[in-house]
């Protein structure tokens, strides 16, 4: 009874039907939590340097890669997010996931996903992400070490942004997005394993069939993948700069208008030109928490140590902003158009719910940088009080 143009539903044509399989038992829990009362509150800048992925020695699939860092609210009651690190070094065989709890939103750092879905196939490389919506079984292949993000919404689906006075085109457009197209295997396997994820935990169920059998779908509610190289991006070309909100590809919107649960928000290469203006992102505080992650190249705000696979988490009214080589350079330098991102690609998690960091990610992977908080230390002020503009 959801309106019309909210309402998300699949037909699937299936050789067997999903219900034969055997009774779920459940797993243990690993990494993958929705606990966020396992440590007290901390209110720090956080900043993490690359995530191990696994030795060639320690055979780890997709299933089995799932890190929670960090996140607020319970599955239970449809409302909340996680972050989630995927480590992973060899592809599922014989295995499929789904998530009953919410969508996936799935950015690849190191290594493609090769993403076989009831819906289809997907290749998802570097600098694409995917979109596994709640219930849809997958299974992910990989060609060794593998490591990327994942942002989890337990409370609605991924949609695209209001567009606003911006008009019909702009930030990422509908026809870049690609869906799969109907493949299927009609293949009889012995314990075929099913991995549910079902509030917050982990059920493995088996089967004697591949559920990768379905010949033909018709419907609106499918996964997909987007190339972030296709996103058109929004400048200021006078003065000042615009909210990161100008760069949000998809959003997964809150009961309160204009408020998101979760943004997805990317730093495309682009063109600053900004007249009279300090052109990095302001030191500030807001009432969003942030969570960044880098897949390649170096971000331009902070060039050092904020690498690659690694992340930083800047929680609601904590203030940060660019390091002090940054502020440097961009107070000092002559403003002429210059090309920035180039050869990069930064993203953020932006939420408004307060997150919470887990046991892993506070403790035990061990990449918290506890200098995080020394790039800041060497600013300097530069008040002069009797400092007065030029007049032309």
């Amino acid at each position: 009874t959801a309106p019309r143009h909210e309402n998300k539903r699949s037909w699937l044509y299936r050789i067997y039907p999903s219900v034969i399989h055997r009774p779920f038992t459940r797993l243990k829990p690993g990494a993958l939590t929705h606990d966020w009362g396992q440590n007290p509150p901390n209110p720090n800048q956080m900043r993490w340097l690359p995530f191990s992925i696994p030795s060639a020695d320690d055979k780890v699939d997709f299933s089995e890669a799932l890190h929670t860092i960090c996140g607020a609210g319970d599955p239970k009651t449809r409302s909340g997010i996680a972050v989630h690190i995927f480590l992973c070094n060899t592809s599922m065989e014989n295995k499929c996931f789904y998530n009953s709890d919410g969508d996936f939103l799935i950015v690849p750092q190191q290594g493609s996903l090769a993403i076989t879905t009831e819906f289809g196939k997907m290749e998802v490389d570097i600098n694409e992400i995917c979109v596994i919506q709640q219930g849809m079984k997958f299974s992910v292949n990989v060609k060794g070490p593998t490591r990327g993000y994942i942002l989890e919404v337990f409370d609605n689906h991924f949609q695209l942004p209001n567009l606003g006075p911006i008009g019909a085109n702009g930030l990422a457009n509908p026809r870049d997005f690609q869906t799969p197209v109907a493949w299927y295997e009609d293949r009889e396997v012995q314990n075929f394993q099913v991995i549910s994820k079902y509030q917050g935990h982990l059920f493995r169920a088996e089967q004697d069939h591949s559920p990768f059998d379905v010949v033909a779908w018709h419907g609106n509610y499918v996964p997909y993948k987007y190339n972030l190289a296709n996103f058109m991006v929004i400048n200021a070309v006078k003065f000042d700069h615009c909210d990161p909100s100008i760069f949000t590809v998809l959003t997964c919107p809150s009961n309160k208008v204009g408020t998101a649960i979760a943004d997805f928000v990317i730093f495309p290469p682009r063109w600053s030109v900004q007249e009279h203006t300090f052109r990095p992102p302001y030191y500030h505080r807001n009432c969003m928490s942030e969570f960044m992650g880098l897949i390649h190249g170096n971000y331009e705000a902070k060039e050092e140590g904020f690498l690659p696979g690694g992340a930083s988490l800047h929680s609601i009214m904590t203030p940060h902003g660019p390091d002090t080589q940054c502020y440097e350079g961009a107070s000092n330098g002559e403003l002429g158009p210059a090309r920035v991102a180039y050869g990069t690609q930064a993203f953020m998690f932006e939420s408004s719910l307060s997150l919470a960091v887990t046991t892993w990610g506070e403790l035990t992977c061990e990449k918290l940088d506890s200098n995080y908080y020394k790039c800041w230390e060497t600013l300097k002020k530069h008040f002069d009080p009797a400092w007065r503009p030029q007049t032309h």
